[in-house]
C-alpha cells in the first residue's frame, strides 16, 4: 500500500453492444450505452490502477454524472485517476469517452480490504438471516 500514490491512473474498455444497452440492462428503453455498463467501466478502470500492487478493494460510493448517449458499435473508453488516499480509503476521479467526445465523469471511492477478514464477515451474515 505504501507504493500507491496519487496520480496513479488505469484504463478500461468496452464496445457497446447489445449486451451493455440501456434496454438490455433495464435502465432505458433504447440500444445506447447503459449507466450501469458506465459504472462497471469507472470501476474496472479504478481497479485496473490497483492491479500492479496486488491490493483488493471494494468500491463504496459513486458519484458521476452519464453527459451522452453511445451507439451501438462505438468504443467507449474509461479513465481513473487516484486523487486522494486517506489510510485504507482511495478517491479515483473517472473520466469516460466515446469515439467523439466526453461522455461521462465523476467521482469513485474504494477500500482496500484484507480478503480474509472480509470473507469472515460476509460469511457471518448468514448467521443472522431473518434478526432484526
Amino acid at each position: 500500500m505504501k507504493d500507491l500514490q496519487v496520480g496513479l491512473r488505469g484504463e478500461e474498455s468496452v464496445t457497446v453492444t447489445a449486451q451493455n444497452t440501456a434496454k438490455m440492462m433495464g435502465s432505458g428503453l433504447l440500444d445506447v450505452f447503459a449507466t450501469p455498463a458506465l459504472v462497471a467501466l469507472f470501476e474496472g478502470a479504478a481497479l485496473n490502477a490497483l492491479e500492479p500492487f496486488e491490493v483488493s478493494s471494494v468500491g463504496v460510493a459513486l458519484d458521476i454524472q452519464h453527459l451522452a448517449a453511445t451507439p451501438l458499435g462505438m468504443q467507449v473508453r474509461a479513465v481513473a485517476e487516484l486523487v486522494e488516499i486517506e489510510r485504507r480509503r482511495l478517491v479515483f476521479r473517472v473520466q469516460a469517452y466515446d469515439e467523439v467526445e466526453l461522455i461521462g465523469e465523476g467521482r469513485h471511492e474504494r477500500f482496500l480490504i484484507d480478503d480474509a477478514l472480509f470473507l469472515t464477515k460476509v460469511k457471518a451474515k448468514r448467521s443472522l438471516r431473518g434478526k432484526p
